[in-house]
């Protein structure tokens, strides 16, 4: 048996994305298919991530793109063990947002996405799930959902990275949400991955997830 991968990712705090990653793994179970749902927090936690967990513990600010690499390589494999018909994952493959901040060049992050590329070979089929919406009203909807400390939070840890030291506010920051939405969809276009965009702008939580698994039936 092998899973099919639907990673959902997001162009910004704000859209969505973990709701809808909860709402297609649940729904994907309730038919019946044996589901694994990673969640974001899990990178620290899987077994198959161990080596990231570890480069941070050992008190590195970047996880190396190879290390990033044999991991999805390994869960994967993993997953292909252990008979999931499906994986379904909140904001790991294709990793942009963190090799970005890291502050790799598109150059080097098109050198990462044919690797994963390659280590997701094994998965029946791959699905992104790209949820998006303008940076400026997504960050607005995070602010009002996490409070004024989450947003200094966000300022400063985008400030602190090297890829992304232009932050100093949110205004600037949503200025680099929309650079890194135009180099995710050219890296994604190089990709043989099934790209399906889901625009929150005007869907609520509940029209983006039927709009998600309409096209996931229509591409089981």
């Amino acid at each position: 048996m092998t899973p099919h991968v639907v990673s959902v990712i997001g162009s910004s705090p704000g859209v969505g994305k973990s709701t809808l990653c909860r709402a297609v793994a649940e729904w994907l179970a309730d038919t019946g298919a044996s589901v694994d749902h990673f969640e974001e927090a899990d990178i620290l936690t899987r077994g198959a991530f161990r080596p990231v967990a570890e480069e941070f513990a050992g008190g590195n600010a970047a996880v190396s793109p190879s290390t990033l690499t044999e991991c999805t390589r390994a869960y994967v494999a993993e997953a292909v063990a252990q008979g999931k018909d499906y994986v379904v994952t909140d904001a790991l493959v294709p990793f942009i947002p963190s090799l970005v901040a890291w502050g790799h060049d598109e150059r080097t992050l098109s050198r990462v996405m044919g690797e994963l590329v390659q280590a997701l070979e094994p998965a029946a089929q791959v699905t992104i799930v790209y949820v998006h919406d303008d940076p400026e009203r997504a960050l607005r909807r995070a602010v009002q959902r996490e409070g004024d400390a989450w947003a200094d939070w966000y300022v400063r840890k985008l400030a602190g990275s090297p890829g992304t030291r232009a932050v100093h506010d949110l205004s600037s920051a949503a200025t680099h949400l929309r650079f890194e939405a135009d180099l995710t969809r050219r890296l994604l276009d190089q990709t043989p991955w099934h790209v399906l965009a889901v625009d929150v702008g005007a869907r609520n939580a509940q029209e983006a997830f039927a709009y998600t698994r309409h096209h996931l039936v229509k591409n089981p």
